[in-house]
């Protein structure tokens, strides 16, 4: 009894003073622009640089962090924890409880018949409609009717434009589209004459990106919970933009249930059981899915082939070849962009140097030994390190850093896959992404119709740094002027 009324009162002292305290940090501001994730850095360097070294000197390519945690860059760890010990490495409680506020119960922040109940009905939501009509139907004409014309009016006024925007805003109008049916207008045309892009659309989307960030920010969990209660260090912030997205996400379901559009969704209206919350968590998580993932790669791709002639001039030959077969200039269909392997080769190729979702988290239900021998304890998590897995030499050879697309290519010259769990960018086992083969189609699509009339020329000679939010981006943007192919040829 006395040794528990001590630590009851040394609880009541440190209350009170670690309130006052507390309270004299800044206020949330919640207005201006999206807040920023704070970067991890080890003297001066991003963590996925650091990390990428250390691995590379550890024997097996996995190391032991301090926290306990187990941080690898080796295949068969990968596929140990994704595919052959996968009901030993859910997403974990931690993972879980800190990015619960935004995701809800989504099928990225769940296990179990939770989450087996929504991977099926995303399933059927992808067979539902074909890949070719969703093209037909709803990619093509954005990037006919929007995306050309933007890039038009960017080489006719000579200003430079953030290219990773332009994708953001293109990438969020496809998700809306194709999992919810309806058009969110953020990109058009004129979009970057105006000052700022305003709309329901833009509210939501800049409240997203507050909201990732700030829950990035989240570390030790007993602290982030106690800032919650008190509304500081970005709590405060948080909750108004959770207010939003939530908002934003269910005018969607409103919106859907009155017009049942053909579209990922509709399994999950159709499915007993499911409420209000878990149809809006639905919702976040589609648009966490596609929102960033294919922005981030096409950012990179981009930069990577702007200093590569030789690689863009290969790949407009291949598209001038299959255009040659066809009587018009239209977008491409689906079995053209299947016969665009070089082109399939340079986006898988850019994806291997920088995935758009460098580090994959799994914990560790009870204890377990990798394949390299290293024992992980009940609870640590196993961090798979997608940025380093590209860089490294015993898995790519010794041009590892080197973007080569031709890598992709057997000795007969067809493309060879490679085993999800060494490559992977699609995740692999029961989780892998369902959505790989529509997230190929419209990368390729967007590419050979933008690469066929344009040029990007790179603004500024300095290397290109990276965030992770938590997918990579770019830091500061993509800022590039717009040429037309022919003006570039004729010089």
């Amino acid at each position: 009894m006395e040794v528990s009324s001590c630590g009851l009162l040394l609880v009541l002292l440190v209350l009170p003073i670690a309130y006052l305290v507390l309270r004299k940090l800044p206020k949330d501001r919640t207005k201006g622009p999206p807040a920023k994730a704070r970067q991890f850095t080890i003297k001066g360097r991003h963590f996925l640089e650091w990390s990428t070294d250390r691995l590379l000197a550890s024997p097996g390519a996995t190391l032991v962090l301090p926290s306990g945690d187990v941080l690898t860059a080796n295949a068969e760890v990968v596929e140990h924890v994704l595919k052959t010990n996968f009901t030993n490495y859910p997403k974990g409680q931690a993972a879980n409880s800190s990015l619960a506020d935004l995701l809800g119960d989504g099928i990225f922040n769940t296990d179990g018949p939770g989450w087996h109940l929504q991977r099926k009905l995303t399933s059927l939501g992808f067979h539902s409609r074909s890949l070719r009509s969703y093209l037909t139907d709803v990619f093509h004409p954005a990037i006919s009717d929007r995306l050309l014309p933007l890039l038009s009016r960017a080489v006719a006024s000579r200003r430079t434009v953030d290219l990773q925007s332009i994708l953001e805003c293109f990438a969020f109008d496809g998700i809306c589209r194709v999992a919810f049916g309806f058009d969110s207008s953020l990109l058009s045309p004129d979009s970057f004459d105006q000052d700022e892009i305003v709309g329901d659309s833009a509210g939501f989307s800049r409240a997203f990106e507050s909201a990732m960030a700030l829950i990035l920010n989240r570390h030790r969990p007993h602290l982030w919970r106690l800032f919650r209660l008190l509304g500081v260090c970005g709590e405060a912030r948080l909750k108004e933009e959770i207010a939003i997205i939530e908002s934003f996400a269910t005018k969607v379901v409103e919106d859907a249930k009155k017009s049942r559009p053909n579209c990922l969704l509709l399994p999950f209206l159709d499915a007993e059981g499911l409420d209000e919350k878990q149809l809006r968590d639905v919702v976040i998580n589609f648009l966490l899915a596609g929102r960033d993932t294919n922005s981030s790669a096409l950012t990179w791709f981009f930069y990577l082939i702007s200093s590569r002639p030789a690689v863009r001039e290969k790949i407009r030959k291949e598209i001038s070849s299959i255009r040659s077969n066809r009587a018009d200039d239209k977008v491409f269909g689906v079995e053209e962009l299947k016969e665009m392997e070089y082109l399939h080769a340079a986006i898988t190729e850019a994806m291997r140097l920088y995935p758009p979702v460098p580090l994959n988290f799994r914990s560790s239900a009870e204890r377990d030994e990798l394949p390299v021998g290293t024992t992980v304890k009940k609870g640590c998590s196993v961090i798979s390190n997608l940025y380093a897995m590209g860089r490294m030499p015993a898995m790519w050879g010794e041009d590892c850093l080197v973007y080569r697309p031709e890598r992709w290519f057997d000795s007969t010259g067809e493309f060879q896959t490679e085993n999800p769990c060494r490559y992977p960018i699609f995740y692999g086992g029961p989780r892998t992404c369902l959505g790989k083969e529509m997230a190929y189609m419209q990368m390729k699509a967007l590419v050979a119709a933008v690469i066929e009339k344009f040029e990007f020329e790179v603004v500024g000679e300095e290397e290109r740094g990276v965030e992770v939010v938590p997918v990579l981006r770019m830091k500061g943007g993509f800022p590039v002027k717009v040429r037309e192919t022919s003006v570039l040829v004729d010089k």
